[in-house]
C-alpha cells in the first residue's frame, strides 16, 4: 500500500549549482531550489516543515554539503530525500559521477563532490527509506568519455533506496532556452502542482516518474532514469495528488510509522457498492520493470518511408503511466456483461454484451440500423487533401469513402474479413483475361452525381488520369503509372488534348476496360483506392477540386474551412439501393481540427466528440487515463495496424557484408526490452518474421530464429558463435541511425544497445532531423559513407498484400540511389523471380503460398531484424454504433458503417 512519508520525521536536503567559475552557468538551477522547497513544504502536497527542508545553494566547499546531509541523515527516521541539480564530472578512470560545486573545472573531476561519498554519507543515517532525485547536466563530463549514461546511472545507484535521475549531455537539453527550470525538474514541478487527473490519491514514486518520463518523451526531450534496488517506488508518495482523483473506498490511507505495523487497508464496501478494482503495477519506462505499456501505433501517412512529406504523429512509443491499473489490462480480464437495450425496430428488449477492452477488434459493438443524428469527429490535423487523386493519408482514405466511391473496395466486415474485395460501382469483381492483362467491368444502374447525373465510365476514366498531372496535383500512389503506362508516355488530362489514355476503354458509358502491361494479380488493390475514385471532367476544378470534391457518395460537402473545419450532408440524390457498402446513417458528419492532445482528448472521452478522425493520435495521457478508468477501459481498442517496426542491415557497410555478422545481430537483439521501449505489448506484438497480422501470405508460426521460444530474449550463444563465424570474435563496431525527437525510437536503439552490447557489439547512435532522415537513409551512397550498419525504421502498406508491402523492402530492382527502403540492399535472384510469378498469377491460394516462401528467403537473408508488428490503441465514443476496427486503414474504425444512437 502507498503511503505518505510521515512529515514530522522525514527530511529533505535540497542542493544545486547555479554560478561556476570555470563552467557555463545554469541560472535555472536556483529557480529549481526555490520552487521544489516550496512544492515539498506546502499542506497540500507533503508538508514538509520550512525547518526539515534543508537548502544548499551554490556550494564551494564539498564538506559544506556532507554536514548537512548527515545531519539530516541522523534525524530522519521516516524518509530522507536529496536532491541534486547542476553540472556533473564523471571520474575517467572508473566512470564514477562526480556533482559540480562553483570552482569545479571540466576534466578535473577532483575539483567537486563525489557522488560515492555522498551516497555512503546518506546511506550511513537512520531513515527507513532513502530516495535520492539527480538533475544532472554532463556537458561538462571529459572529453571522449564513451560508457554512456546507462553506466552513469548504474554506477550512481544505492543500495535499498530509489534513485530517479535525469542526465542529459549537453546544457540545452537539460534547461531549454525560454523555462524557468530545468527540464527533469520543471516536470517535476508541473506534476507536483497539477498532479495526476483520474490518478491516485497519493503520487507514489513510480507514479512520479511515469508521468515525468511520459510529459519529456511528449516534448523530445532526454528521458529520466529510475533505479529502485530498494523496491519502495510503489509504496512511498512524494505528495499527495492535487487533481481530482479516483473515487476512494474507506478513509485517506495513513502516514507510515517506522516500526508500526503495516498500515491497515480501507475497510470493505458497504453493501451495494461497488468494490474497487484491484490494484496492478502501472507501466513503467525501458530499462526498469517489464512493461505492459501502450503505445501509440503509426502515423498518419500510409507509406511511411517513401513520403518525402512525413505527417509526424504521437507514435509507437513507451507510456510512463504511474496510475494504478487493474490486473493485466492489456487483456479484458472483466467478466462480460449484458444491458438490456430497446432494439430500433421493435419495442421488446434484447440483451446485447456491455462494451468491453478491445472488443471492436474482434466483433461489430452496438450493432444498429438506425438512421439519424450527427456524427462528431475530431482530429489532429487536416487531411493532406481531400482530392481523391492526391490523398495519401490513411485516415483520409478511410474518410473520403463518404464522398467517393470505387470500382471495388473493401468489405464492411470486421477482423480479417474487412480485407476482402468486394463490387462497388462495378456489379461485380473484375472479369480477368488475356492472362491477366485485361480487367473489365460492369457499372450498376443507378449511380448517380450529387447533381443526380449519372455516374459513367468516362467519369472512373478521366478520375485515374487525373494522378497522371503531377505538375497541378502533385501527391498520391502513383501505381496506376506503373501498371497502365510504365513508358511514362502519357501526359495527363490537362495536356492531352482530351486523347485520354489508350490502356483505358469505355466501350460504353456503363463498361470499362484497363489494359495492363504486364500482369498484376493486385490490380484490384489498386482500384479500390481513392485514387481509382471517378471524377466528372465538367466539375474539376484542378487544383481547388480539394476545396470542394464532387460527389459520388452518400454524403456531400456542406462546408469546409482547411485545418479548422468540415461538414458532410446528406447527398440526397445517393440511392442506397446502388451501393451495397456504405451504410449511411448519420444525417449529418462533422470534423473539428483540435491540435492540442489534452484538449482534444478530454473533449473525446467527455462525449463532445465520438470518435477520433486519426486511429493512432491518442496521446500518451490520454491512453493511461483510459487504461486505469474501469469505464473508459471497456470502450478502448488495441488493434494491429499491418505495420512493423524492424532493423536493417545494409550490407554495403563493413562487417555487415558477412551473413554471419548479420546473424549474430539478429540472436543478440532482444526483442522484448525493445518491445517494453516501444509501448509493450500494447504498442506491438513481437516480431518473428517481416509479414505482420493481415498482410496476404503472413504466417504467424514462421520464426526462423526461434524467437518466440525464447520470449523474444536473445540467443547469447548463437550470436556469439556467429560473431566467431564472421571472424569478429570479440564483436565489432557501427553505427545506428534513428530519427531525432523521437523518444520512442531513441528508447528502442538504447536498448538495443545494452542487448548487443552483451554480445561484445558497440554502436554510436547518430540521430538524424525528420524532416532529412528518410532522404539520408534513402540513399545508399550516404549510408555507405557514413557506415550506417543498423536502421531502423518502420514500415505500413497501401494495400494489404506482399506485393503492397514486402516488394519495395525485399525485391533488388527496388534498390533506388534516392528514396530507397531496400535498407539491406538486398538482391536476390530467387526472390526477385518470386515475385515477378506471385504478382502474375492469378490463383490466390498460389499466390499466398510464394508470398510464405518470398518471407523465408527474406529472413534467410538475415537482412532485416524484425522487431515489432505494431498495434495501436483508439477510442470508441459510447454513441457510436456498428463500430469495428480495420487492418485496411491501419487499425482504425472502418468510418463508412458508423452510425450514432439519437
Amino acid at each position: 500500500m502507498t503511503v505518505l512519508p510521515d512529515a514530522a520525521t522525514s527530511r529533505a536536503v535540497l542542493i544545486g549549482t547555479s554560478r561556476y567559475d570555470h563552467i557555463e552557468q545554469l541560472p535555472t538551477v536556483a529557480n529549481n531550489l526555490r520552487a521544489l522547497a516550496a512544492a515539498l513544504c506546502a499542506p497540500h502536497t507533503w508538508g514538509l516543515a520550512p525547518e526539515h527542508c534543508t537548502v544548499i545553494e551554490n556550494p564551494q566547499d564539498p564538506v559544506e554539503v556532507l554536514d548537512a546531509v548527515r545531519t539530516a541523515a541522523e534525524q530522519a527516521t521516516d524518509t530522507l530525500l536529496v536532491y541534486f541539480a547542476g553540472h556533473s564530472l564523471v571520474e575517467p578512470r572508473r566512470g564514477e559521477l562526480v556533482l559540480g560545486l562553483t570552482g569545479s573545472q571540466r576534466q578535473r573531476s577532483y575539483t567537486g563532490l563525489s557522488y560515492g561519498t555522498l551516497r555512503d554519507v546518506m546511506s550511513d543515517g537512520r531513515a527507513g527509506r532513502r530516495v535520492m532525485l539527480l538533475d544532472c547536466c554532463l556537458s561538462g563530463a571529459t572529453p571522449g568519455f564513451v560508457d554512456g549514461i546507462e553506466a552513469v546511472v548504474d554506477r550512481a545507484d544505492l543500495d535499498s533506496a530509489c534513485l530517479l535521475a535525469a542526465v542529459p549531455d549537453s546544457s540545452f537539453a537539460f534547461a531549454p532556452p525560454g523555462e524557468a527550470h530545468t527540464a527533469f525538474t520543471g516536470e517535476l514541478l508541473r506534476l507536483l502542482g497539477e498532479g495526476v487527473p483520474g490518478g491516485p490519491q497519493l503520487l507514489d514514486l513510480s507514479t512520479v516518474y511515469g508521468q515525468v518520463y511520459a510529459a519529456m518523451g511528449a516534448k523530445g526531450r532526454p528521458l529520466p532514469h529510475k533505479r529502485d534496488r530498494g523496491g519502495i517506488a510503489g509504496g512511498i508518495a512524494l505528495a499527495r495528488n492535487t487533481a481530482p482523483v479516483m473515487p476512494v473506498f474507506g478513509p485517506t490511507p495513513p502516514a507510515y510509522a517506522p516500526g508500526a505495523g503495516a498500515p491497515l487497508p480501507p475497510p470493505p464496501y458497504a453493501p451495494g457498492q461497488t468494490p474497487p478494482p484491484p490494484p496492478a503495477p502501472p507501466a513503467w519506462p525501458p530499462g526498469f520493470a517489464p512493461a505492459q505499456a501502450p503505445g501509440s501505433g503509426a502515423p498518419n501517412n500510409r507509406r511511411i518511408l517513401i513520403r518525402s512529406a512525413i505527417a509526424v504523429a504521437v507514435v509507437g512509443g513507451l507510456l510512463a503511466a504511474g496510475i494504478p491499473l487493474v490486473n493485466k489490462w492489456t487483456e479484458d480480464d472483466s467478466p462480460k456483461k449484458t444491458v438490456a437495450k430497446p432494439s430500433p425496430t421493435s419495442t421488446p428488449t434484447k440483451k446485447v454484451p456491455a462494451p468491453a477492452y478491445n472488443d471492436a477488434t474482434e466483433r461489430v459493438v452496438n450493432p444498429s440500423k438506425a438512421k439519424g443524428g450527427t456524427l462528431k469527429f475530431v482530429g489532429r490535423s487536416d487531411a493532406d487533401s481531400w482530392d481523391p487523386q492526391r490523398s495519401y493519408y490513411g485516415f483520409a482514405w478511410n474518410f473520403s469513402r463518404y464522398f467517393t466511391r470505387q470500382l471495388v473496395t473493401f468489405a464492411p466486415k470486421p477482423d480479417k474479413g474487412g480485407s476482402d474485395l468486394v463490387p462497388d460501382l462495378a456489379t461485380s469483381k473484375a472479369k480477368v483475361s488475356e492472362g491477366g492483362k485485361t480487367y473489365s467491368y460492369t457499372l450498376r444502374s443507378g449511380i448517380t452525381w450529387e447533381d443526380g447525373s449519372p455516374i459513367t465510365s468516362e467519369d472512373v476514366k478521366y478520375g485515374i488520369e487525373r494522378g497522371w498531372a503531377t505538375d497541378v496535383l502533385p501527391g498520391g500512389p502513383t501505381y496506376f503509372k506503373q501498371v497502365l503506362d510504365p513508358d511514362g508516355k502519357y501526359k495527363g488530362p490537362y495536356k492531352d488534348d482530351k486523347l485520354g489514355l489508350k490502356a483505358i476503354e469505355t466501350p460504353t458509358s456503363n463498361t470499362i476496360v484497363f489494359h495492363l502491361a504486364e500482369p498484376n494479380s493486385d490490380f484490384e488493390q489498386m482500384l479500390a483506392m481513392p485514387a481509382g475514385s471517378p471524377v466528372p471532367s465538367a466539375k474539376d476544378t484542378k487544383a481547388k477540386y480539394q476545396q470542394r470534391p464532387f460527389s459520388s457518395g452518400p454524403y456531400k460537402f456542406g462546408s469546409y474551412t482547411p485545418n479548422k473545419s468540415l461538414e458532410l450532408v446528406r447527398n440526397t440524390e445517393w440511392k442506397q439501393s446502388s451501393d451495397p457498402v456504405r451504410a449511411a446513417l448519420p444525417d449529418r458528419i462533422t470534423v473539428d481540427i483540435i491540435q492540442d492532445d489534452n484538449a482534444r482528448s478530454q473533449r473525446l472521452f467527455a462525449g463532445s466528440y465520438d470518435v477520433d478522425l486519426e486511429p493512432t493520435s491518442l496521446p500518451k495521457p490520454a491512453i493511461a487515463r483510459a487504461v486505469s478508468s474501469t469505464e473508459l477501459k471497456t470502450r478502448l481498442d488495441d488493434p494491429y495496424t499491418m505495420g512493423i517496426r524492424y532493423l536493417g542491415l545494409p550490407r554495403t557497410v563493413k562487417p555487415m557484408n558477412n551473413i554471419h555478422c548479420r546473424k549474430a545481430v539478429i540472436y543478440g537483439t532482444d526483442r522484448q526490452s525493445i518491445q517494453t521501449a516501444l509501448g509493450g505489448p500494447g504498442g506491438g506484438e513481437i516480431a518473428t518474421n517481416m509479414l505482420p497480422p493481415g498482410i496476404e501470405g503472413a504466417n504467424p508460426t514462421d520464426d526462423p530464429y526461434g524467437v518466440r521460444e525464447r520470449g523474444g530474449r536473445a540467443d547469447v550463444a548463437k550470436a556469439k558463435k556467429e560473431l566467431a563465424a564472421c571472424g569478429k570474435p570479440n564483436g565489432f563496431r557501427t553505427t545506428v541511425a534513428v530519427r531525432a525527437g523521437n523518444p520512442d525510437d531513441l528508447s528502442a536503439a538504447q536498448a538495443l544497445q545494452s542487448s548487443l552490447k552483451s554480445i561484445g557489439i558497440s554502436f554510436t547512435i547518430e540521430q538524424i532531423e525528420l524532416g532529412q532522415y528518410y532522404q539520408v537513409v534513402g540513399s545508399p551512397s550516404t549510408v555507405k559513407k557514413k557506415g550506417y550498419g543498423i536502421i531502423l525504421a518502420r514500415w505500413l502498406p497501401d494495400f494489404p498484400t506482399a506485393q503492397g508491402f514486402l516488394q519495395p523492402l525485399a525485391d533488388g530492382r527496388f534498390i533506388l540511389p534516392t528514396g530507397n527502403v531496400n535498407f539491406p540492399q538486398l538482391d536476390d535472384k530467387s526472390i526477385n523471380n518470386l515475385f515477378d510469378k506471385a504478382i502474375a498469377g492469378q490463383d490466390r491460394r498460389e499466390i499466398r503460398e510464394m508470398y510464405r516462401q518470398i518471407n523465408r528467403k527474406v529472413s534467410d537473408s538475415a537482412g532485416f531484424v524484425p522487431l515489432t508488428f505494431q498495434k495501436s490503441y483508439t477510442w470508441r465514443g459510447p454513441r457510436l454504433t456498428n463500430v469495428y476496427t480495420s487492418h485496411i486503414y491501419a487499425g482504425g474504425y472502418d468510418f463508412a458503417s458508423l452510425g450514432v444512437t439519437p
